[in-house]
């Protein structure tokens, strides 16, 4: 009873302490009009990262902030992600800026988008922004270098200009112009130069992005930009003019939640292919081996987090159907022995599966060659020990069932001239000489027929 009550205690606290977090997690944060939130994309934009802005732009208006600061840094990401965002951006009663920093940061691809969506786009000195082009494009041939003597191209229709390729990459990258245009043109921003990015992948730093109007500003750090905000006139979802006031804010940085940072890592290829390897494992050593309980147990926890994972990633089906069968292949070798012929098709397969996965070249949301080599690597040793061991046993003389008695060593439990009885391995046999055997004689067996033993002299008495 005593432990019960201990128990009891317990419980209650752990649940009146878990009451006071949740009631301190979402208690508003006192307001203040004088208050700047600032909000950090570093890294490739995924879902993780389009949670965490929804989350952060909603505390930011909770807690009463004039302003929110988009600080970007980032190579770009996955286009729902992207679009995810900007409609917060669209959306939000509280102007939004978009500023690529520190000196060395970029807003490429997806964050070009970002900064065309913000009702102010600002630029620390030494960043660059563009190369909006659509990922599942980057593979087309570039077209051939201008050479000397030769005259220039007459200016094209931009719509001319599309990549060679099917129908459906003509479509995504006129729907990604179409939506670049449209973002450009409702915040009177360079719209020309928005389309160039997405067709020919074009980049600016910040000094020529301002002169081309794509951005407004260029400050070296936040303290820079406030100021050059101050007085600035922004146009509002609404269509309403709002003049902003940045004159002794307070900035307030939001950081992502616990959630947010395992999801974060959760939508890491390179995580979500290892969960699912250990998954795939977990469950097949599980069911060769009934009851061992662990592999089984932590197998289907990974394949279950990696599932979550992969739903929310680009995948390609093929590859993940190839992987699958390379790990069953890999699995069967060394079950059942095909001299390398199993294993190494699931290797083959394994690689090919592996780099097929994720269909996307997004940087950040690949699986890393080293990993895919490693886990290869790993597979063929496993492969190559199994074919040896299998080598050496069949060089190895047989030690069991009837042939394994050939060459043993046996003792006569009588006397006999041609036939008799003698011992092996505990039991009496009946054996045949062909010279005559006194009781305790050792002697060799040369053939087996049946129960039958024949025996030649060993070790004379």
């Amino acid at each position: 009873m005593g432990r019960i009550r201990i128990l009891s205690l317990i419980i209650a606290a752990l649940g009146i302490a878990g009451l006071v977090m949740g009631q301190t997690a979402i208690a508003p944060q006192q307001s203040s009009a004088n208050q700047v939130a600032l909000i950090e994309i570093d890294g490739p934009i995924g879902p993780a990262t389009a949670l965490y802005y929804g989350n952060a732009s909603d505390q930011a208006m909770e807690m009463g902030a004039s302003l929110i600061i988009l600080r970007i840094d980032t190579p770009g990401g996955l286009d729902q992600a992207m679009r995810d965002i900007i409609k917060r951006v669209l959306a939000s009663p509280i102007p939004v800026v978009a500023y690529v920093a520190p000196s060395g940061a970029r807003a490429a691809s997806a964050g070009t988008y970002l900064m065309y969506a913000s009702h102010v786009a600002a630029m620390a000195p030494a960043t660059n922004l563009g190369a909006a082009t659509p990922v599942p494009l980057m593979g087309d041939t570039p077209s051939p270098p201008q050479l000397p003597g030769d005259k220039p191209d007459a200016p094209k229709d931009p719509a001319a200009a599309t990549p060679a390729g099917d129908a459906m990459k003509q479509k995504l990258v006129n729907d990604a112009v179409a939506y670049i245009r449209s973002l450009a043109e409702q915040r009177g921003r360079n719209a020309d130069w928005a389309e160039q990015a997405v067709r020919s992948g074009a980049s600016l730093s910040a000094d020529a992005a301002l002169k081309l109007k794509v951005i407004e500003l260029i400050a070296a750090d936040t303290a820079s930009l406030l100021k050059q905000l101050q007085g600035r006139s922004v146009m509002m979802g609404d269509g309403q003019a709002l003049t902003l006031d940045t004159r002794d804010m307070t900035v307030v940085s939001i950081a992502p939640d616990w959630r947010e940072k395992l999801l974060g890592v959760l939508t890491n290829p390179a995580v979500a292919y290892m969960l699912l390897l250990i998954g795939i494992y977990g469950l097949l050593l599980e069911g060769y081996n009934p009851g061992a309980i662990l592999p089984g147990v932590v197998g289907g926890i990974c394949l279950l987090l990696a599932l979550y994972a992969l739903q929310i990633l680009p995948i390609n089906y093929a590859g993940l159907g190839l992987l699958i069968l390379g790990v069953c292949l890999i699995i069967m070798e060394t079950l059942v022995p095909s001299f390398g012929v199993l294993g190494i098709g699931g290797l083959v397969a394994f690689v090919v599966g592996s780099i097929m996965l994720f269909d996307t070249s997004v940087p950040g949301y690949e699986v890393p060659i080293a990993i895919i080599a490693a886990i290869a690597t790993a597979g063929g040793l496993l492969i190559l020990v199994t074919v040896t061991l299998l080598l050496r046993s069949r060089r190895k003389p047989i030690v069991t069932g009837q042939e394994g008695m050939v060459g043993e060593e046996v003792v006569a439990t009588e006397d006999f001239e041609s036939e008799g009885w003698v011992l092996a391995h505990g039991e009496t046999w009946h054996a045949q000489s062909s010279t005559p055997v006194k009781k305790g004689q050792r002697l060799r067996v040369t053939t087996v027929h049946g129960l039958r033993l024949t025996v030649e002299s060993h070790n004379p008495v």
